[in-house]
């Protein structure tokens, strides 16, 4: 099976026909460096010149995809070229062989042809000069040190850069796809955040006023769509200003006033009797003392939402909100009476009208107890339905 050569490299084309005719122009003018009387010339016909030219000049067309091949052959053939006339040409390119074995070559020739050369640069000056004892012997070697380590070294050189450059891109591309990693993990997690303050905003306000506009159309009574109509408007202008407060901290800038702060412990006094407005049995149980803003605005989102959920889902009975600090531990636990289990969003269990849920509420509070380390639970306890959540006072992360 014929072993088929690979395309040379344009540049290695313009090499090799340069080298090519410059050689043919020196030889047609007969410009050599030795004579035929030398003693080393043992193939003194003019012609002969050219054998170790078209190879060399052959090998420069692999210089770059063989390279250890290129340079094997033009060492045999700069050999031929010592024992004829000569041609500069051709100990040109030759250099330029060993300069691309090294740039182009394998990692491990690119180590070994440096050293060979500089033991071969070494063996020059000191073997002849030991031979003849005379100072002009160590020109041999300087004449080696010319062809071979030099252009290897040169090489060495420019692929040592090469790879640096190649190896600092690399990293540039790394750093940029970590950074774009990043910024869309950013963005994920301020989607998720957005999505928590979005559902535990509007929601609360939302279902009060669904099940008052349903008690309000299905009753027909002026006291009690009077009553259910005032605790509608209440929640409207409650959640528009929750979501103007929302938008405010969505905006950059803009001269927009700065927003209000982030609701706290100190406020969930607020929501039970929001809660109660809205028709709910709600008594309150807190002695958190000082938290870190981050574990109270979670805990008021979870009281929230739990409040929010009883709203729509709580039997008859009287609801519970109880805020205690353990150690090193925030204990928030909302409890509430249920007949049977939803599975969205809590239980329901009175006969009332009610908003339907969606599952991600619970979702919500879930996320916001695993970001500051915390842990969180919502299921049946006994007769009463239970959301829980133990927040960490200290570590964590922060919304």
């Amino acid at each position: 099976m014929a072993v088929r050569l690979p395309r040379p490299h344009p540049h290695d084309v313009r090499i090799a026909v340069g080298g090519l005719l410059g050689g043919l122009l020196l030889w047609g003018l007969g410009l050599t460096p030795r004579h035929a009387g030398d003693g080393l010339v043992l193939w003194p016909a003019r012609q002969a010149v050219l054998v170790p030219l078209v190879v060399t000049a052959g090998c420069e067309l692999l210089r770059r995809s063989r390279p250890r091949a290129a340079l094997l052959t033009g060492t045999v053939a700069l050999a031929a070229d010592t024992v004829t006339l000569g041609s500069v040409v051709t100990v040109v390119m030759f250099t330029d062989l060993v300069y691309a074995a090294v740039l182009y070559g394998t990692p491990a020739s690119a180590r070994r042809i440096p050293w060979l050369t500089g033991l071969l640069t070494v063996a020059g000056a000191v073997v002849p000069y030991a031979l003849w004892r005379v100072p002009e012997a160590l020109l041999i070697g300087v004449g080696v040190g010319v062809i071979a380590l030099a252009p290897a070294a040169t090489g060495w050189v420019v692929r040592d850069h090469r790879d640096a450059a190649e190896a600092a891109r690399l990293r540039a591309e790394q750093t940029a796809l970590l950074a774009e990693a990043d910024r869309r993990q950013a963005v994920t997690a301020e989607r998720a955040r957005v999505a928590r303050e979005l559902h535990d905003v509007v929601a609360g306000h939302l279902s009060a006023i669904a099940i008052h506009s349903t008690a309000a159309l299905s009753l027909d009574d002026p006291d009690t769509s009077r009553g259910a109509l005032s605790v509608i408007r209440e929640n409207s202008v409650a959640g528009l200003a929750e979501m103007r407060r929302l938008i405010g901290m969505l905006r950059e800038g803009g001269g927009e006033p700065e927003p209000a702060p982030a609701p706290s412990l100190d406020a969930v006094a607020d929501l039970v009797e929001g809660a109660r407005a809205n028709g709910l049995d709600v008594a309150l149980d807190a002695e958190p003392g000082e938290v870190p803003a981050p574990v109270g605005l979670a805990a008021y989102r979870i009281v929230q939402e739990a409040l929010t959920n009883a709203l729509k889902h709580a039997a008859e009975g009287r609801v519970t909100v109880t805020l205690h600090r353990q150690g090193h531990i925030l204990d928030v636990r909302v409890t509430s009476p249920y007949d049977k289990h939803d599975e969205h969003e809590g239980h329901d269990g009175h006969d009332g009208p009610h908003a339907p849920g969606s599952g991600a509420g619970l979702i919500g509070m879930r996320e916001r107890a695993a970001l500051l380390g915390g842990t969180f639970r919502a299921g049946p306890d006994g007769p009463r339905w239970t959301v829980r959540a133990r927040l960490p006072l200290t570590g964590g992360a922060h919304e």
